[in-house]
């Protein structure tokens, strides 16, 4: 190993020591009796927030597109602790449903503390063949409803000095093959939430921002896609929900999880060769 190199590797150390030992430390007691509104939350990380939130014995609203399968979600939550578990079937690629949504959540906990976007469209993992019809809704439900509901949510979470967490992805950060469509979907809200995280900030609002930026995780949908075609380690959705939580209600701007999807992210402008190299190998393709 070079000396260059392992300066490398010790700089990255005690930089991730660093950030993990100022890191904002947190209690569980603040999310007790939270206004809580998590999207995307029939399934997979979605889920495990809402079980988490509720374990932390938060006010609770729930969306996705399928009721009977919400309403199970919900009451789980009644039985894990969760002070109140409502929930509203909605389809975020409609015009009107994001904005209904936090209508509802607002109505019925009496504002927001949290709004949690995490909801996101099904998009097939395969090479992108023109269809552009397909790109244009993905982004409607991705990208459009997040900064409809944001928006509509904002003066609510400024009452409240409340937290918007925006649950993202590393392949919003660095292209990879396969997922032309939903990469693109997610640099937009890594693009427009990190505009306006700055934009709150000047204007010394009350309102924080988490962009939390997630590796392969293990939920049944992105295990049904990549299964035979790449080797990529997957990482725990009950882990990666606790931490996104952790990261809202600490105020932090970022997460990246698992921790060395930061290194990754990193590695892009610093060995762009090797990285694209390493990313079209870490794939299973016979053209």
């Amino acid at each position: 190993m070079g000396t260059f190199t392992k300066i490398l590797l010790a700089s990255i150390c005690v930089a991730f020591i660093a950030v993990k030992w100022s890191a904002p430390s947190f209690n569980p007691e603040s999310l007790r009796g939270a206004r809580v509104l998590v999207t995307g939350a029939s399934t997979g990380i979605g889920e495990q927030m809402a079980y988490h939130y509720a374990r932390f014995g938060a006010q609770l609203v729930i969306t996705a597109r399928r009721e009977k399968v919400l309403q199970q979600v919900a009451e789980k939550c009644l039985s894990l602790g969760a002070q109140k578990a409502l929930y509203i079937a909605a389809d975020m690629g409609s015009e009107s449903d994001p904005e209904k949504v936090v209508d509802f959540a607002r109505e019925k906990l009496g504002g927001l503390d949290y709004l949690v976007l995490n909801h996101i469209g099904p998009s097939p993992f395969s090479m992108w063949e023109g269809n552009v019809e397909h790109v244009r809704w993905l982004m409607k439900v991705n990208f459009f409803s997040y900064i409809q509901m944001a928006w509509k949510a904002l003066d609510s979470l400024e009452q409240s000095k409340g937290s918007l967490v925006i649950v993202s992805s590393l392949l919003g950060k660095m292209p990879s093959p396969f997922v032309a469509p939903y990469t693109s979907t997610k640099f937009a809200v890594n693009g427009f939430f990190g505009a306006l995280y700055h934009e709150l900030a000047m204007r010394k609002s009350n309102v924080s921002i988490s962009i939390c930026t997630l590796g392969l995780i293990d939920t049944d949908s992105a295990m049904e896609k990549v299964r035979g075609v790449t080797d990529v380690p997957a990482y725990p959705a009950t882990d990666a929900a606790l931490n996104i939580i952790i990261t809202g209600a600490t105020r932090q701007p970022e997460l990246f999880y698992p921790w060395f999807t930061h290194i990754v992210n990193l590695s892009k402008d610093w060995i762009p060769s090797a990285t694209s190299y390493i990313i079209q190998n870490s794939y299973k393709y016979d053209p």
